[in-house]
C-alpha cells in the first residue's frame, strides 16, 4: 500500500490521538498535531502544488531541520505525485547546488537556517527552481520566498488530490556519497517505502500504544524508516529537538517512550552523564521503554555491556542498511539474538544477503569478502548516473562496497568500510575534501586523512601533514586553519610527518592506518582489559 494510504487511514481510526509531538527543550516548548491534522496538512500541501502546476514526477527539494511541519511535507509531496528530494541540513552551498541541480527541483522548502548557505547560489539554482517556499518565523521569511503558511493557504481543500500512484512510481531522491565525496542520487520507488513499513514493524514489533522517540535528523533513512514501523499501526512519534542526554532521558520519561533509537555517541553519553550523577534513573519513569536500537556505524561491544548494566530488563537490537537499501533493516541482528554482541546479525525480512570476493564467487567461514544484498528496499538506480548504478546493482543484488564476514553460527560480521571513509558519530566524512581543502594552505606539502578507532564515536578524522621545506606549522595554526570547515570535519588528531606515496602518486593509506591507527586500537585494548 502507497504510504500515503496509510496516512489516510490512520487519520480515519485515530481522528483525534496525537500523531507526532515537537519537543524542543532549549526554549522549553512543546507542539503536537493530531492524525487527522497531519493528513489535512499533507493534503493542503499537496493541493497547493497542484495549483502551482506540480505533476507527476516532478522534483521538490526539502532543506529543514526536524519540527513538526517536517513529515505533513514529506507526505504532501508524494501525494502530489512528486518526487520528494529531502536534502542532509549539514550541506554547504557546493553541494546544495550540485544536488537541486541534479534532481532539476522545481521547487524548494527550506528553513531559516538555510538562508545564508541558499543565497550564493541562488541564481544557479533557479535555472530550474520556480518557487521558493520559506517554513519558519513569517518575520524571517526572505522577500524572494513565499511563506509556508500563505502557500498552503492557497489550497483547494483539506482532500487528496486525484493523483493516479502506483506501486512501483518512483517517489523520492535521497542524496548520498560515492568514496570520493561526490554525491549521489538514490531513486526510492513507493514499493521501498511501503517495505521500509513492514520490515520495520516485523523487526520490532510495533504496536499502535508503543511511542517512538525520534532524534536523528528525518532526511536521513536511518531516522524516518525507524519511525516508519510505528507509523505503520499510528502510533505516536515524539521529534526530540536537541541532542542532550538529559533531554533524552527526560523525553522517554515524560512522553512514556517505549522505543528509542540511538546513535552510539548519544548511548555512550548518557552513559557518561549516569555515572558522572548528572542523571538519576530513579526519578525518571523508564520500566516502559522495552526497546534501545543502534545503528549507522559499527557498535562497540563494550558499550552494549555497559548499558545493560544499567537497562538490564531492555531489548537491544541492532540494524545495518544504506540509502540504497531504503534505510536499515536489510542486515538485521534482532532482540532474541541480543546476547550476540559484535555481529550486525543476519538477512532481514524478505532480504537475502552473500559475501563474494572478487570475482563474484561466494565466500564462506571466515573469509572476509564484499557485502552484497537483494531484497524489495534495494533501490530502483542511481539518478542520472548509469555507470555507478550498473556497479553497484548487479542481477538484483545490491552491491554494499563494505567488506564482511561470516561466524561459525552464520551471523554476518562487518569487517571494514567503504574504502576510506571515515564514520564519524554516525556521519559520513570523505577524507578528499579535507585534504583538499588543507592544500589550499601555503606552508602545507602534503596531508593524509585517516580515520583513528574512537571508544565513543567509531572513528576520528586524523590528518598526518607534512610541511614545506623552510616553513613552520604547530597544531594551533591547524586548528585555527579549520574553522572555515563544518565542525564535524575537523581534525580530531594532528600529527606531523611525511606522507607515503606509491608509484603511481597515491597516498599509501594502508600503511598509515598501521602507523597510527592500529597503535591507537592496542591502546584501547589496553584500557578496556
Amino acid at each position: 500500500m502507497i504510504i500515503t494510504k496509510i496516512l489516510a487511514e490512520n487519520a480515519g481510526k485515530y481522528k483525534n490521538q496525537t500523531a507526532l509531538v515537537e519537543r524542543t527543550p532549549s526554549l522549553n516548548q512543546r507542539k503536537t498535531i493530531t492524525w487527522e491534522e497531519f493528513y489535512k496538512a499533507s493534503n493542503k500541501f499537496a493541493n497547493a502544488l497542484e495549483k502551482q502546476g506540480i505533476q507527476k514526477g516532478d522534483k521538490i527539494v526539502q532543506l529543514m531541520t526536524n519540527c513538526l511541519e517536517w513529515l505533513p511535507i514529506y507526505f504532501g509531496i508524494l501525494s502530489s505525485g512528486a518526487w520528494a528530494v529531502p536534502l542532509n541540513f549539514r550541506f554547504e552551498s557546493d553541494k546544495i547546488l550540485v544536488c537541486t541541480n541534479t534532481a532539476e527541483a522545481e521547487i524548494f522548502i527550506f528553513g531559516e537556517e538555510f538562508i545564508e548557505r541558499i543565497e550564493p547560489v541562488k541564481d544557479e539554482l533557479e535555472k530550474s527552481v520556480h518557487l521558493w517556499i520559506f517554513a519558519g518565523s513569517e518575520k524571517a521569511c526572505p522577500v524572494w520566498a513565499t511563506h509556508y503558511d500563505k502557500f498552503i493557504g492557497s489550497a483547494s481543500g483539506d482532500k487528496p488530490p486525484e493523483v493516479d500512484l502506483g506501486i512501483e512510481d518512483d517517489a523520492a531522491l535521497y542524496f548520498t556519497s560515492g568514496t570520493t565525496g561526490n554525491p549521489k542520487a538514490v531513486l526510492l520507488t513507493h514499493r521501498n517505502l511501503e517495505h521500509a513499513c513492514e520490515i520495520e514493524n516485523v523487526h520490532h514489533g510495533q504496536t499502535h500504544e508503543d511511542i517512538f522517540l525520534c532524534i536523528p535528523p528525518l532526511y536521513h533513512t536511518g531516522a524516518k524508516m525507524h519511525w516508519m514501523g510505528s507509523f505503520l499501526v499510528g502510533g505516536k512519534c515524539i521529534l526530540l529537538k536537541g541532542v542532550n542526554p538529559k533531554w533524552i532521558i527526560e523525553a522517554v520519561s515524560q512522553e512514556l517512550c517505549t522505543i528509542v533509537w540511538l546513535l552510539v555517541p548519544w548511548a555512550h553519553d548518557i552513559l557518561i552523564a549516569i555515572e558522572n550523577k548528572e542523571i538519576d534513573l530513579s526519578k525518571h519513569k523508564l520500566s516502559q521503554w522495552r526497546l534501545m536500537h543502534a545503528g549507522a556505524q559499527p557498535v562497540p561491544p563494550s558499550l552494549i555491556e555497559n548499558w545493560k548494566k544499567y537497562f538490564p530488563g531492555q531489548d537491544y537490537d541492532t540494524n545495518y542498511g544504506l540509502t540504497e537499501s531504503t534505510g536499515p533493516g536489510c542486515i538485521h541482528l534482532g532482540t532474541k539474538n541480543a546476547g550476540r554482541i559484535g555481529p550486525i546479525g543476519l538477512p532481514g525480512f524478505s532480504w537475502e544477503a552473500k559475501i563474494i570476493d572478487k570475482q563474484g564467487n561466494l565466500l564462506f567461514g571466515n573469509e572476509s569478502g564484499e557485502l552484497v544484498v537483494k531484497g524489495p528496499g534495494v533501490m530502483k538506480e542511481y539518478y542520472k548516473n548509469p555507470e555507478a548504478t550498473a556497479r553497484a546493482l548487479k542481477d538484483g543484488w545490491l552491491h554494499t562496497g563494505d567488506i564482511a564476514r561470516y561466524d561459525i553460527d552464520g551471523f554476518i560480521w562487518l569487517v571494514d568500510r567503504k574504502k576510506d571513509m571515515i564514520i564519524y558519530g554516525g556521519e559520513n566524512i570523505f577524507p578528499v575534501e579535507i585534504e583538499n581543502f588543507f592544500l589550499k594552505n601555503s606552508k602545507i606539502k602534503d596531508i593524509a586523512v585517516i580515520g583513528i578507532p574512537d571508544d565513543r564515536l567509531g572513528e576520528i578524522p586524523a590528518g598526518i601533514i607534512s610541511v614545506k621545506p623552510g616553513c613552520i606549522l604547530c597544531e594551533s595554526d591547524i586548528i585555527e586553519f579549520q574553522q572555515e570547515l563544518p565542525r564535524y570535519k575537523h581534525l580530531k588528531k594532528i600529527f606531523f610527518g611525511d606522507v607515503p606515496r606509491n608509484p603511481t602518486g597515491k597516498i599509501e593509506k594502508p600503511k598509515l592506518r598501521r602507523i597510527y591507527a592500529e597503535d591507537k586500537r592496542k591502546d584501547i585494548k589496553k584500557l578496556l582489559r
